[in-house]
């Protein structure tokens, strides 16, 4: 017999520590590099989606 879930509840703790989120050893430019990685893929998705 198949168990149906009707409703299901997250539950979730946000703390603000007024730090900005980086990895100890890990440089802004590499946060850069990695943001304009993922920025050129999703654009590239986006290209290839709007083709076919």
């Amino acid at each position: 017999m198949p168990v149906e879930i009707r409703e299901l509840q997250i539950t979730t703790t946000v703390q603000d520590s007024g730090n900005t989120p980086s990895s100890p050893g890990v440089s802004s430019a590499s946060n850069e590099d990695m943001i304009a990685k993922c920025v050129e893929q999703v654009l590239e998705i986006l290209k290839e989606k709007s083709e076919r």
